[in-house]
């Protein structure tokens, strides 16, 4: 029945009021910002997207419920009609977080709140037992490299996400990417750091960490940012510090794991292609919802209101639902490597993974030239007042492609606060509301439609 229940909306619209040879690419717009604001897909999009977090919820890489999830997805997809619906194999990673918790024991007795870092080796069965040092930054540990020696090392950055959110978060990873090997490198026995996150209620932000083989690898863990500041606090007081850390985490073999396509065959180019794409994967807390599950859902409506109006771009429009992006982009990177040869055939490729709140427009990456071209398709939005096209843009799993010259775009919203949720518990769908996804997923397909039925590729 929940299958039905998704793809209803679809058929309630197959009057295909509007196909036509010599379609107008603003009558197209119109009429999708018409479906979801006011029409048939209303409320579609954020309930598939419900419906997945919910019933799935959260989907890390190389679990089950990943498997699942493309399985749902896929099934939907075919039902609807849509063309060419596939999974393209790729081998991803496994690992797994088990049972973990960490205890202040000095100088009071407290929970921590801490979630274990992705690629993070466990504890042991008995757990770690030691004394804290407090760094805010690699150079501060450098200087005190002696002091680290059978610690556990706790980076505590500051910043000032308020002014600077994007730049904060990409400062504050590199001490989640890169802080266990640093300090193992002093003879730290473990490392946690101070979450990639602008604000939080005592809630740890997870996220991919990595070893540098040079050195022993110790295992690695994410602090609220409360605690991470009480803890700092602590050390200005020369107040003693002893924590207690077990974590089960460990890397199984690799699995298999897949991207799913699906597309819009174009009707007159249709071996030239704009993408639009989200990752499915998620981290293991929260339902993932905000990140990605928002930016997938509406990369999939987008060829659902196409397929339902009857109308065909030039070009092919093709969704790819990532996996693995979590862990580095590795199931977009091993597509790109099967695909690669479409380069030039490639018009735009579109990620949306930043959040699916009230639409501005779009971030788009590629030559003044055709920022030009996507800057007149702007004009198309301003019923819904998402015109602003901003440079910038690009992601991860796009990244291949934009790396080789391809012009790239995601989505701009209003995501102020989106590092206040995302890699946490608090990435679920309470975040979002229907209205603003309803109204990112129109931008989304109107950009997608538009510049695959230009007459030329956009200029690279």
């Amino acid at each position: 029945m929940l299958w039905l229940f998704l793809i209803l909306p679809v058929i309630s619209v197959t009057s295909r009021t509007i196909i036509t040879d010599n379609h107008s690419s603003n009558a197209i717009s119109d009429r999708i910002i018409e479906l979801v604001t006011q029409g048939a897909f209303r409320g579609v999009t954020y309930n598939r997207l419900a419906a997945l977090a919910d019933t799935i919820g959260p989907r890390l890489c190389g679990n089950e419920s990943l498997s699942k999830a493309i399985d749902w997805v896929q099934s939907a997809m075919i039902k609807e009609g849509l063309d060419n619906v596939h999974v393209e194999e790729v081998k991803i990673p496994h690992w797994v977080r088990g049972e973990e918790r960490a205890h202040l024991l000095q100088p009071r007795f407290t929970k921590l709140s801490m979630l274990g870092l992705g690629n993070s080796i466990g504890t042991g069965p008995t757990g770690i037992r030691a004394p804290v040092l407090v760094v805010r930054s690699f150079d501060e540990l450098n200087l005190r490299c002696a002091e680290a020696r059978n610690k556990i090392v706790v980076f505590n950055p500051q910043c000032d996400w308020k002014a600077q959110p994007l730049a904060c978060y990409g400062t504050v990873v590199g001490y989640r990417v890169g802080g266990a090997s640093s300090a193992a490198k002093c003879g730290a026995v473990a490392s946690l750091s101070r979450s990639a996150a602008s604000r939080s209620i005592d809630s740890p932000h997870t996220g991919v960490m990595s070893y540098d083989l040079t050195y022993p690898k110790i295992p690695a863990g994410s602090l609220s940012v409360e605690h991470a500041d009480m803890l700092d606090r602590f050390q200005q007081r020369n107040q003693s510090i002893e924590i207690y850390l077990y974590m089960e985490a460990q890397t199984l073999p690799d699995v298999v794991g897949y991207n799913l396509v699906a597309e819009v065959r174009g009707a007159s180019l249709p071996n030239e292609t704009v993408l639009v794409s989200g990752h499915l994967d998620s981290w293991d807390v929260g339902q993932g919802a905000m990140d990605d599950g928002g930016g997938a859902m509406i990369s999939w409506t987008v060829l659902s209101l196409l397929h339902s109006l009857n109308v065909r771009a030039k070009r092919t429009i093709r969704c790819v639902l990532w996996s693995c992006e979590e862990f580095g982009g590795i199931g977009a990177e091993q597509y790109f490597t099967a695909h690669q040869s479409e380069v030039p055939k490639m018009s735009l490729v579109m990620e949306s993974d930043l959040g699916v709140f009230h639409p501005q427009g779009l971030q788009f990456l590629g030559k003044p030239q055709a920022q030009q071209i996507v800057e007149s398709i702007s004009k198309q939005l301003s019923s819904i007042n998402a015109t602003q096209v901003v440079s910038g843009g690009g992601g991860e799993d796009i990244s291949p492609w934009t790396q080789r010259g391809v012009p790239g775009a995601s989505l701009l919203n209003d995501n102020w606060d989106y590092f206040a949720y995302h890699h946490s518990n608090g990435d679920t769908m309470n975040v979002l509301n229907s209205t603003d996804v309803d109204l990112a997923a129109a931008v989304w397909a109107v950009y997608a439609f538009s510049i695959a039925d230009l007459d030329n590729l956009l200029p690279r």
